[in-house]
Order: structure tokens, then sequence, then C-alpha cells
């Protein structure tokens, strides 16, 4: 028998301690072999435990760190890239390496993710994990409930319009980020280079053609109000809202032209009314997602899982 398929992790990280060691414990107790955390701000509290970890391999991504690489890029998206890019090609230390953000939690089904892994053909090179979107709770507890989309975007625009009825025909999918997901790559390739979404080798951008169908990718992008508005003017300007980021070809606007006019029309008050009905775990959105099999009951605890596994942490 051959030895079991080992997998990793690698996120470029500007959190708070307790945020990053969340994102740690919780997906170090699912088996990962190796955790690649890139503080893009030090955070010595977090550095300090996860270094106490042999799974762990923590850089501080200072000047002294981007001075030796030339110079640091000036958008949070290419240090990521570029910091993806380079635990690829130093060894890992795993047979698959998967890239992702510190508020995205995977969470595979009843098949472990190492099995998942295992049981890709040989010749698959990457493989994809949906995104399911964090939906807050009205009372403002720990979100429970996800939302989901359509893999295909003609159906997904169709169910869109039925579940949002006031913004569904200007939103991919109900969500406020990504639908694409994120991906694991196959270690031990030549001329690797990774990106938010996707790798490339020489010849361009390598095909996803394998799904992680029993895995959810778990992405607490708006948790609650207050999560939101926090990130919300930084997004806007420089994050998953700027305003060169397009949206799909068939939704005619894209999130920073949304979120505008939503502004210009109403103020925070607008923007709230936009939350409740797209972000909030209302009853009637529950029961619209449920009615189109897009409605996950997600228990996420990596406040536990971190108390477990760095007893004493931050």
């Amino acid at each position: 028998m051959g030895r079991d398929i080992t997998w990793g992790l690698v996120a470029t990280i500007k959190a708070p301690a307790r945020e990053i060691l969340d994102f740690a414990a919780h997906h170090l107790e699912l088996g990962a072999h190796r955790l690649h955390i890139y503080l893009d701000e030090d955070r010595p509290e977090a550095r300090r435990v996860l270094r106490s970890d042999p799974r762990c391999t923590v850089t501080v991504t200072n000047d002294d760190y981007w001075s030796r690489r030339r110079q640091r890029p000036e958008k949070h998206q290419a240090r990521q890239t570029a910091n993806a890019t380079r635990a690829y090609r130093r060894n890992p230390g795993v047979d698959w390496l998967g890239h992702i953000d510190v508020d995205e939690f995977l969470m595979p089904g009843g098949t472990p993710l190492a099995a998942q892994l295992a049981a890709l053909p040989q010749d698959a090179r990457t493989a994809r994990i949906r995104p399911i979107e964090a939906l807050a709770e009205p009372d403002g507890g720990a979100p429970r409930w996800f939302k989901a989309c359509h893999p295909r975007q003609s159906p997904r625009n169709a169910q869109t319009e039925r579940v949002y009825p006031t913004y569904g025909a200007l939103l991919n999918g109900g969500f406020l980020s990504h639908v694409t997901g994120k991906i694991f790559v196959r270690t031990g390739m030549e001329d690797i280079s990774l990106r938010i979404h996707n790798a490339f080798d020489a010849g361009g951008r390598i095909p996803n053609d394998h799904d992680l169908g029993q895995t959810h990718l778990c992405h607490m992008h708006a948790p609650s109000w207050e999560t939101w508005q926090r990130n919300y003017r930084y997004r806007l300007a420089a994050g998953s809202y700027r305003p060169e980021l397009q949206g799909a070809a068939s939704v005619p606007t894209t999130m920073n032209a949304l979120f505008t006019a939503i502004e210009a029309d109403g103020g925070e008050a607008a923007l709230r009314r936009f939350y409740e009905e797209v972000c909030t775990a209302s009853p009637e959105l529950l029961s619209r997602l449920d009615a189109h099999g897009l409605l996950h009951r997600i228990d996420l605890d990596p406040g536990a899982a971190r108390a477990r596994i760095f007893p004493g942490a931050a």
C-alpha cells in the first residue's frame, strides 16, 4: 500500500491574532499536514503560537522580506499570489497545496479531504472547491446558515432573480464575493504560479476539470452587519469590490457600481436594507434558498477548535 495523501494550505493574512489562530486551528483539526502562513502585518501573539506547532510555517512579510524579492507589491492580491507561488515552489511538504483566505474555512462532507484528493485521477493537476457564503443571524449569533449558487451561469441567473426579488438581477448568484471558489494544486510540477482562483504553468492557465464536490468553502465574507461595514470601505476601494473588477458578463453591473448607486440613493440605511435582504438569514430568504436546493446548515466553530489545538492562546 502507498502512503496517505497529504494536503496543506497557504494563506497571506492581515487579521487580528484570534482570527489567525481560528483559521489555523480549524484546518489543523481537519487534518492539514502543513500550513504556510504569510503575515502581511505581524501579529506577534499569533506568530509565537503558530511557530510552536511543527505543522505551521510562519513568515512575516516585512520590509526585509520584500527587499530580498525586488519590491513589495502595492496590491494585496499581488502579494497573495507572490507568497503562494513562493510556498509552492519551495517544497511545501504536501501532495496537494490549497490557496485560501483567513475568512474561508474548508468543510468536508462525510469523506475526509485527504481521501477526496486521493480519489482524483492521477492526471488531475488542480481541484476546485465551490464556495458558500455565510448568512448573518438576525439575533447576532454565530452564522449557522450558508447560501450556495448554481455552478452554471444561466440557471444561476434565473434562480438568483427568484431568490433575491429586489437585487437578484444585479448580483452574480446572490453572492457579495467570488462564486468561482478556490483550488488545490498538485505539488511537484514545474513552472507553476498560483493566483487567487487559478494556477498557471508555462502554457497559461491550467484548466480546472475536477471539483471536490463533497467539500464546501465556507466563506465568512459578511457574517454580520458590523463585520461587513468594518471591511466595506477597504473592499470598495482596493479589495473585492474595487472599481476595476468586472462581474459576470450576464450581470449588468459591477459590485462597485451597485454599492455606489445604493449609497447614492439612500446612504447607510439603503445599504442596510440591501444587507437584510441578501445577507441575513430571515425565514423568507431561508425558505427561498431551500426551495432551490441552495441552503446549507453548517455548524462551524473555529473558536472551539482554537481552544483544543492551541489551549490558552488568544
